[in-house]
């Protein structure tokens, strides 16, 4: 076998979703054909790219750095002769842009603006990703930022389609005084007793996937403060020992706040890119994709709880 883009999509198609149906689902082909094909991959590399579990798959460490590269080459390859509608009309057009609390915007905001420097971005804050679907099928935006979660996969018209960017861990977010902040690995168990502060219904699935999570861990939460404001001012709450809080797991922590991983990892959320083809052009859309891609695996670089997470999910074989 020759290793083409195609294979190179697989992968980072795989690695995106968590899952080989869920990647199948995306790519627009059935569950054992991309089985197949991640199989003759894997025989072309000589090494296995994933764990697989019974929650789905993740990369391991050499499949970290093979899907790091086909990134890479993916990205390169799209740019290959690409000259944006606008510069070639010699006008700039807007792109409407509605995102979700994401920590990705940023990067893929400063990215786009480089890599299409004639594609003006109007980006709008929307928290609710069922109501990010509701403005892409109505056209009043052209591409979003929202959110889902493992089972809950984001539901639209065909007049809108979506990829994911990344799947996550959900971690936890303590103060350092807390009587679990030294370890390494927190228990939803055992943060039975605490009083949470919880952002509101998403309309993904938010926060049932959490209330699930607590009552497999045999409780149901005491206390629960809804909140969705500034970061640091939840933070400033959580480090004065008012409660504790689930978060992304690429959140920077602000003195005396710790950033712990959940046992077992119980609770993902994906972050997803959704467009309107009639909108959007093909190479606008993975230009965007790239960007977000690449804004998350800097944002995780970033982040010592992540890579220290990581380093150990993998090394004990994705258990």
């Amino acid at each position: 076998m020759e290793l083409e883009l195609r294979h190179l999509r697989v992968l980072c198609a795989i690695a995106d979703a968590g899952s080989v149906s869920r990647a199948a689902v995306d790519l627009g082909y059935s569950q054992p054909a991309i089985s197949t094909q991640l199989r003759r991959i894997e025989r072309y590399f000589g090494q296995t790219l994933f764990d697989r579990g019974t929650t789905g798959v993740r990369l391991t460490q050499y499949g970290l750095e093979v899907v790091a590269q086909a990134r890479d080459v993916l990205a390169g390859a799209a740019a290959i002769g690409c000259r944006p509608a606008a510069e070639a009309a010699g006008c700039r057009s807007t792109l409407r842009v509605a995102a979700t609390n994401s920590p990705v915007l940023s990067g893929l905001v400063s990215r786009v603006r480089v890599r299409l420097p004639d594609l003006s971005l109007a980006v709008s804050s929307v928290y609710s990703s069922a109501r990010i679907v509701e403005l892409l099928e109505q056209g009043a935006v052209d591409a979003a930022v929202a959110a889902d979660y493992p089972g809950m996969e984001l539901e639209h018209a065909d007049s809108v389609t979506h990829r994911g960017i990344v799947t996550e861990p959900t971690f936890v977010a303590l103060s350092s005084r807390h009587r679990l902040g030294q370890q390494a690995q927190v228990s939803l168990a055992d943060l039975a007793g605490e009083a949470w502060f919880l952002t509101p219904d998403d309309g993904a699935g938010w926060p049932g996937v959490f209330y699930t999570a607590c009552a497999a861990a045999g409780f149901s939460p005491v206390a629960v403060h809804e909140f969705l404001g500034d970061q640091a001012q939840l933070q400033s709450m959580i480090a004065d020992g008012l409660g504790v809080s689930v978060v992304q797991a690429t959140l920077r922590p602000i003195p005396d706040v710790v950033i712990r991983p959940l046992v077992g990892t119980p609770l993902w959320c994906r972050y997803v890119l959704a467009w309107r083809p009639d909108a959007v052009t093909g190479d606008v859309a993975e230009t965007l994709f790239q960007s977000a891609a690449s804004a998350y695996r800097e944002l995780a670089g970033r982040s010592p709880h992540l890579r220290a997470w990581a380093a150990r999910t993998w090394s004990d074989g994705g258990a």
